[in-house]
């Protein structure tokens, strides 16, 4: 083995060793988390803290599920992130299709000012779209937190970046053998970017299922909630049953845990095609 290599794996295992006791530390406030979901009441405050109490129970989770609406929230938040999701990716690949690959006046100078957008902040919008769901009479439904997410800046600049590394060769190949514009896009540009809409798929589903600010000015309704909000309300004014705040919490992160750890390999691969890095 040379001294190159040698010099690599050196390198490596330093860095491994650093970075274990990151990921250590970062774990901990899961574990914490998902231990306290199961202890008593009495068992959450002792010290010296113990990982777990004196015994474990569900208890936590049976109140949850009994006396909370709990499945009503999760559903409501399963419906609304999974609505704009798919709504999102197609607009957002189909905005950057022609943002990367039509010629038309302006062009540049329309995507430069709709990414400017990204610069706003979303709380900014929140009085005017009230004001405008109201007249259209959609405050207290589900519409009012999908219709401002349909579509944003962010997922055409990430799916342009994408469709710009496609060859030209393809395009023109399929013009020649009499392909529409949509035709194209539909039936060439999609399938190749498999990588890319998983990726952007997990930062929308992830952004709109952890929406917190929506719900809690849009929805009134108790039946409406979604789970952040809910979440949030099982903390008291006076006092907060933290074991069953933690079993909520614990379940809410479930989905997004699930779908990045089976998507992980494609999620680190569509960020380096798309040209966004860190």
């Amino acid at each position: 083995m040379n001294k190159k290599k040698k010099k690599t794996l050196l390198e490596h295992l330093i860095l491994h060793i650093l970075l274990i006791p990151a990921a250590l530390t970062m774990l901990l406030p899961f574990v914490w988390m998902a231990s306290t979901s199961f202890k008593e009441a009495k068992d959450i405050f002792t010290f010296p803290p113990t990982l777990f109490g004196q015994t474990i129970t569900l208890e936590n989770y049976r109140y949850l599920f009994e006396k909370v609406p709990f499945v009503k929230y999760f559903m409501n938040s399963l419906k609304i992130a999974g609505v704009v999701t798919a709504f999102q990716l197609f607009t957002s690949s189909l905005a950057g299709y022609v943002f990367a690959r039509l010629r038309f006046p302006a062009r540049d100078k329309i995507f430069l000012l709709y990414l400017g957008t990204m610069m706003v902040p979303g709380c900014v919008t929140l009085i005017p779209n009230f004001i405008v769901f109201r007249l259209l009479g959609i405050v207290d439904t589900h519409m009012s937190l999908i219709l401002p997410a349909i579509s944003t800046a962010f997922g055409t600049f990430f799916m342009r970046q994408f469709f710009q590394e496609i060859p030209d060769e393809l395009e023109q190949a399929a013009k020649v053998d009499g392909c529409s514009l949509f035709g194209i896009y539909w039936r060439i540009f999609l399938p190749l970017s498999k990588t890319a809409l998983v990726t952007l798929g997990i930062f929308i589903f992830n952004g709109a299922w952890t929406d917190y600010l929506g719900p809690l000015v849009y929805i009134i309704s108790p039946e409406k909630m979604t789970l952040t909000v809910g979440v949030a309300a099982l903390q008291g004014t006076y006092a907060t049953n933290w074991g069953v705040l933690m079993a909520s919490l614990c379940i809410s992160v479930l989905p997004v845990l699930i779908i990045f750890l089976l998507a992980q390999d494609v999620f680190v691969k569509g960020i380096a095609l798309s040209g966004i890095k860190a």
